[in-house]
């Protein structure tokens, strides 16, 4: 009977999937190649494991482990980063194999023989061929691996492998851990790992099969194990991999609480509905390549920030002990210096109830660090990037409305965060006295610190505003305006100065700073920067000379020679139209800002070009890091017509739609409708808006209008409206 009704779920579960049709659109190899580091393995939205092939280890090309270019794979590994700039995870590895052991654990592969879709992946590992299939729940992993020959087939389970920047590496960044054989059929294993944070992984493992041999091949370490399976042709070695940042036990429990009575079927099948239900949120119509770029995007958002609770909300915080929150949830994997633009934005529209759950795991954090998150993973703050962009982040969804956490608790984590020196790049009492950090003494990146600090002031002076905190709201405002004390107005552009009030010399306004480099600016030039005052705009345009000399200035950044760089690194200097450079993040809001100088054409044929040059179905369709779904939120805003310029305001600048129609699902039972009437290629052109059937001057819409529910239309057409300076 427990075998029909699990036939009857399946095909249940089929037939729902097979009703939708978000899925098909989305190519989870688009990224895969050049520098857009996504994975094509399987995860589901928001998931601790994302179970995906592994073709090399070493440096930055490989931050999530996998490269379109290569031609072997070296296993499958249960944990992995999409589309970052950090190497790091690549935790517990499994190869399949027969014959004797390898000199290399790595097999042969054909892109012909692999295949891939939201919550499943398929490949034949040519060498011995062995079919690889893999499907994941939230917290657990499961294999399976058909071998063709009879005889001995073994699996390497390899917790000492890792994603890290050098062979040395490899060998030293685990500290402790060992495998251990707890049944014929069961294993279970621990690594403490040191790279670009420390954590703790736990798994456990359960095998469809009894094992018929085992042995260690890195002696007493015990972190290399080879199990041995006596197998006819056509036969499978099956495992469900439970992972956990907290313990072996944890890992159990989540394995027995999400997998236990399943088959592989069963597991994918659900994996798959769990991607059609998220993505189904946004109902796009329009062609198939739109619609490929579209849900790919929508694909890539949600993979990420990942609840590293176990199933019992237990979690590993910043201070490595185990912490269990009231609602059993807890998200890491926070990229904040990227995803404050536009990921956590439509998250707030999407899915606001994890959008509070995510502001609450943030000012978790902070009770346990003493500062609000920069870039944490596994649980740990990594002090990548710069800013402290948990304060937009936290705003915008308190100003927002949306529930799961403190407001006032909020505010005192942000005040506190931005007036202690608890950020290695930031102090305080030097941004005070001077009301900019200076070049000579804040030795890297001081333009872009000063100028993303501003932001955040500016953040935290809104909802400071918002709690009646008027003394807090005058300190954080003025702070906001020091953006003014690097506006040199010689070159109109953002400058580093000095403690002395000077200049820096020479202005060197084409070198591209870099973290590990030094220079004024964060990956990217002072061309690339100045535009990094989203929350004062039209004081912006009046520091450049009015909307019209704005307007030239933006025209120049696009217009520029895109070949003529100075020193420093151009790795993240990528997707560009002139000077700007849509690759990396600082950029993303700024063909925007033609609309709010009264120039919204130019943002429509923009925002159309980005889209079409650098959004591809092709594995290196990315034109940089798609930075954990921030690259792909910038697409999913911009196809529905508008897009966060500054992401705490509440409020969407308009460009043009590049899809027919959007429905996004509300809460409530709500929805909004967005239709382009007469989109075409030549009609890029917005003509009029209406909202709800009326007229809608506006350059912008608000989120309470999007929430309220309703229809907003756009008139496209083939001519642009002149410029209103």
């Amino acid at each position: 009977m427990k075998k029909l009704i699990a036939v009857l779920l399946v095909l249940t579960l089929a037939v729902e999937v097979n009703a939708q049709s978000y899925n098909k659109y989305v190519n989870t190899f688009i990224g895969t190649s050049a520098t857009g580091h996504t994975f094509p393995g399987a995860t589901v939205p928001f998931g601790m494991v994302q179970l995906s092939p592994e073709t090399g280890n070493f440096g930055w090309n490989y931050c999530s482990g996998y490269r379109y270019e290569d031609n072997v794979i070296t296993g499958f590994a249960h944990t992995h980063l999409s589309g970052t700039g950090g190497v790091d995870l690549g935790d517990v590895l499994f190869f399949p194999f027969q014959g004797d052991q390898p000199q290399k654990f790595q097999s042969k592969f054909s892109h012909q023989e692999e295949k891939a879709s939201p919550g499943y992946y398929e490949v034949i590992l040519g060498d011995n061929n062995i079919k690889a299939q893999l499907t994941a729940s939230a917290h657990t992993g499961l294999h399976r691996y058909t071998f063709t020959k009879a005889g001995k087939a073994h699996l390497l389970v390899d917790m000492q492998s890792g994603l890290v920047d050098s062979p040395e590496q490899l060998a030293e960044h685990v500290s402790d851990g060992e495998i251990t054989i707890d049944s014929k059929i069961t294993i279970s294993g621990y690594a403490f790992t040191s790279q670009w944070v420390d954590k703790k992984v736990y798994f456990t493992a359960v095998f469809n099969r009894p094992f018929t041999g085992q042995h260690f091949i890195d002696g007493d370490n015990k972190r290399r194990l080879i199990l041995d399976f006596d197998l006819k042709p056509g036969e499978t070695i099956e495992a469900k991999v439970g992972v956990s940042g907290v313990s072996i036990a944890g890992a159990r429990k989540n394995l027995l609480a999400e997998t236990q009575h399943k088959t592989f079927e069963q597991v994918k099948t659900e994996a798959a509905r769990t991607w059609e239900n998220n993505l189904g949120k946004l109902k796009a119509e329009g062609s198939k390549k739109e619609k490929i770029a579209f849900y790919t995007s929508l694909y890539h958002a949600l993979i990420q920030p990942n609840n590293i609770a176990d199933v019992d909300g237990q979690y590993r915080g910043a201070n490595s002990l185990v912490h269990r929150p009231a609602d059993k949830v807890f998200y890491s994997t926070l990229s904040l210096w990227d995803t404050y633009r536009a990921a956590h934005p439509l998250y707030t529209i999407i899915c606001p109830e994890k959008d509070g759950q995510m502001v609450e795991s943030m000012l978790q954090h902070n009770d346990v660090a003493g500062m609000l998150p920069i870039w944490t993973l596994w649980g740990k703050e990594s002090y990548a990037m710069i800013g402290n962009h948990a304060v937009p982040v936290i705003v915008d969804a308190a100003l927002k409305g949306i529930k799961g956490f403190d407001r006032q608790k909020a505010f005192a984590a942000i005040k506190n965060t931005l007036t202690h020196n608890k950020n290695p790049k930031y102090d305080w009492s030097l941004y005070l006295r001077y009301g900019y950090l200076p070049s000579d003494t804040v030795k890297r990146e001081a333009v872009s610190r000063t100028l993303e600090a501003a932001y955040d002031d500016w953040c935290a002076a809104q909802l400071a505003k918002a709690l009646n905190k008027q003394s807090d709201y005058n300190y954080f405002i003025k702070r906001s305006l020091f953006y003014n004390s690097l506006f040199d107005k010689s070159t109109r552009l953002m400058r580093g100065r000095k403690s002395n009030g000077e200049w820096v010399q020479p202005f060197a306004n084409l070198d591209s700073g870099q973290l590990a480099i030094g220079g004024d600016y964060t990956e990217g030039n002072a061309w690339q920067y100045t535009w990094q005052v989203q929350h004062d705009i039209p004081g912006l345009i009046k520091l450049m000379g009015g909307k019209k000399s704005f307007s030239g200035k933006l025209d120049s950044l696009f217009t520029m020679d895109s070949k003529v760089f100075g020193k420093g690194s151009t790795l993240d200097v990528t997707g560009l139209i002139g000077q700007y450079a849509h690759g990396n993040e600082p950029n993303h809001h700024v063909a925007y800002l033609y609309t709010l100088a009264g120039n919204p054409a130019k943002t429509q044929e923009l925002v159309r070009q980005i889209a079409d040059q650098f959004y591809i179905n092709k594995p290196d369709g990315l034109s940089g890091n798609d930075d954990c779904g921030q690259m792909s939120a910038w697409y999913i805003f911009t196809a529905m017509g508008f897009y966060p310029v500054n992401p705490a305001d509440g409020r969407y600048v308009f460009g043009a739609p590049l899809l027919d129609r959007v429905s996004i699902a509300l809460p409530g039972g709500k929805s909004f409708v967005i239709e382009a009437k007469g989109l075409s290629e030549e009609n890029k052109y917005v003509q009029n808006i209406s909202l709800n059937g009326k007229p809608y001057p506006k350059e912008y819409i608000t989120h309470k209008d999007i929430m309220k529910g309703g229809k907003a239309v756009f008139v496209m057409g083939n001519k642009a409206k002149a410029p209103v300076f």
